[in-house]
């Protein structure tokens, strides 16, 4: 469990390792890299959504088709909207990963705590449902929190191997 001790460990420890900035901000989003990033991000969505079957993929690839026509940039512009919140998310992770001097690498690392990075990464979601004062769009985000959980859940490895592509952790 990533605790505000570990945390605190984690950046007391890891600094210069690899002469590699430990902040996930300062590595992925402010930086010259942040183009490629977002469009890996974009990618690893759609590989996602292409990667659905049965019914519920059907549901999952005809909404996406559906966005994707009705407005073509919306997908990267959510991804640019999301990143600065959902690496500040994933840092206490990330610090964790690297101060335990993991040498299974941040894709393994991510898989063992999937439950946990993913209600991490939905609880930015979550918590602009609940700001909303559109009480139909809170009903709505309550019943498809489930099935989002699940299809995060499946992504958090991949987007290990992601941070670790453009971080150059292992």
């Amino acid at each position: 469990m990533v605790t505000q001790r570990s945390i605190e460990h984690a950046n007391k420890h890891t600094k210069g390792i690899d002469s590699v900035p430990e902040d996930l901000r300062t590595q992925l989003v402010d930086s010259p890299q942040y183009p490629e990033f977002v469009s890996d991000c974009r990618q690893l969505v759609d590989d996602e959504v292409a990667s659905k079957s049965g019914a519920t993929g059907l549901t999952v690839k005809s909404a996406y088709k559906m966005v994707q026509k009705l407005k073509p940039n919306m997908i990267d512009e959510a991804v640019k909207d999301l990143l600065p919140e959902l690496t500040s998310r994933l840092q206490p992770f990330y610090a964790d990963y690297r101060s335990a001097g993991n040498g299974a690498g941040l894709s393994s690392y991510f898989e063992s705590r999937q439950d946990e990075i993913s209600e991490a990464l939905l609880g930015l979601t979550d918590d602009r449902a609940e700001r909303s004062n559109r009480g139909t769009i809170k009903k709505a985000y309550g019943m498809l929190r489930p099935q989002g959980k699940k299809h995060v859940t499946v992504a958090v490895p991949k987007l290990g191997e992601l941070i670790a592509k453009h971080t150059g952790t292992n």
